[in-house]
C-alpha cells in the first residue's frame, strides 16, 4: 500500500499517529512554521506527484488557525502535482452555523465547504457533523463517519440495570431515536430553551426517567452549559445516574470546572480532538481506527458501509 500518503497537520498529531499505525504506515514529512507576524508557512519535503494524499487535520480550536493551516497544505499539494486531495477532518469545525435562523447572519459551514473545495479538495472525510445536511453543501464526495460504533459498543458494556437514551434536544431526537433502536433502549427527550450562543435553559423532561440510567447523546460538548444542567435536572426527577456521550469533546471556557461539579456521572468523547487536560469524569475512545478502515477502503475503491454494520 505504497501508492498514498498521509501527511498530518498541528491540530491533532496523536489522532493523526494512531491511524497511521493502524494502517501500518508512517505519516509524510511536512513542516509548519509560523512568520513573526503569525502567518503559515508549509513546506513539504518529500514528492508527493501522482499520489492520493489524506490530511488529517480537524479545524478544532484555534479554529482559525486549524482551517488556515488546513487550506495552506492543500494548495500546496496541489502545486505539488499530487494525485487527490483528501481532507480527513474528523472535527469540521464552524458546522454549528448551518443555516439562516436570523436576519443578517452567515452559514459558515457553507463556506468552510466553499473554502476547501476552491482550495483543491476532492474528497472529505469527517465524523458525526452538526448537522448531517452539511454533506450536501458539498459538490465533492464526502464519507460522513458516526461515533454510533463506537459509543453502543460501549453503552453495552457497561452492564447499566436499567437504561434509557435521552436527547439533549428536539433537534437531536434523530440521532438518540438511532442509538436507541440499535440498544433496544426507550427514549425522553431534554426540551431546553436557547437564548444565545453557548447559552441555554433546560426547561422540562419529556419522558419518564426515575430509576433510570440515563445516557445523554449527543454530537458535540462545548462550554457543557446545558449538559451539566440537564444531569443535574436528571438527577433531580429520579434518574439513578447520568452518563453522556458526545462525539467532540470541544470543552471550552469553564467546561471542565463545570464537569468536575455537576451531577454527570460520566462523559465519554473521542479523541477528534486533543483533550487539553485530565478529567476523572471523562472516558476517551478512539475513533482512530474506523478512520484508518475508511482510508484504505477509499483507496481500494471497497464501500465503507460495512465498517459501521
Amino acid at each position: 500500500m505504497s501508492g498514498y500518503k498521509l501527511i498530518s497537520g498541528s491540530a491533532n498529531p496523536a489522532f493523526a499517529q494512531k491511524v497511521a499505525e493502524s494502517l501500518g504506515k508512517e505519516l509524510a514529512d511536512i513542516q509548519v512554521n509560523k512568520f513573526s507576524d503569525g502567518e503559515i508557512n508549509v513546506i513539504i519535503p518529500e514528492s508527493v506527484r501522482g499520489q492520493d494524499v489524506f490530511i488529517i487535520q480537524p479545524t478544532c480550536a484555534p479554529a482559525n488557525d486549524n482551517l488556515m493551516e488546513l487550506l495552506i497544505i492543500v494548495d500546496a499539494l496541489k502545486r505539488s502535482s499530487a494525485g487527490t486531495i483528501n481532507a480527513v477532518i474528523p472535527y469540521f469545525g464552524y458546522a454549528r452555523q448551518d443555516k439562516k435562523a436570523a436576519p443578517r447572519v452567515p452559514i459558515t459551514a457553507k463556506l468552510v465547504a466553499d473554502m476547501l473545495e476552491t482550495a483543491g479538495v476532492q474528497r472529505v472525510i469527517t465524523i458525526d457533523l452538526h448537522a448531517s445536511q452539511i454533506q450536501g453543501f458539498f459538490n465533492i464526495p464526502v464519507d460522513h463517519l458516526v461515533g454510533a460504533s463506537l459509543f453502543v459498543e460501549y453503552i453495552k458494556n457497561k452492564n447499566l440495570k436499567n437504561p434509557i437514551i435521552a436527547s439533549p434536544d428536539v433537534g437531536g431526537v434523530a440521532r438518540a431515536r438511532g442509538y436507541a433502536e440499535k440498544l433496544g433502549y426507550g427514549l425522553v427527550i431534554v426540551d431546553k430553551k436557547r437564548e444565545k450562543a453557548n447559552v441555554s435553559e433546560v426547561m422540562n423532561i419529556i419522558g419518564d426517567v426515575e430509576g433510570y440510567d440515563v445516557i445523554i447523546l449527543d454530537d458535540m460538548v462545548d462550554t457543557a452549559g446545558t449538559l451539566t444542567k440537564a444531569a443535574d435536572v436528571l438527577k433531580a426527577m429520579g434518574a439513578t445516574s447520568v452518563m453522556a456521550c458526545c462525539t467532540h469533546g470541544v470543552l471550552s471556557g469553564p467546561a471542565l470546572d463545570r464537569i468536575t461539579n455537576s451531577a454527570l456521572d460520566e462523559l465519554v468523547i473521542t479523541d477528534t480532538i486533543p483533550l487539553k487536560e485530565a478529567n476523572d469524569k471523562i472516558t476517551i475512545l478512539t475513533s482512530a481506527e474506523i478512520t484508518a478502515k475508511t482510508i484504505n477502503r477509499i483507496y481500494t475503491n471497497e464501500s465503507i458501509q460495512s465498517i459501521f454494520i
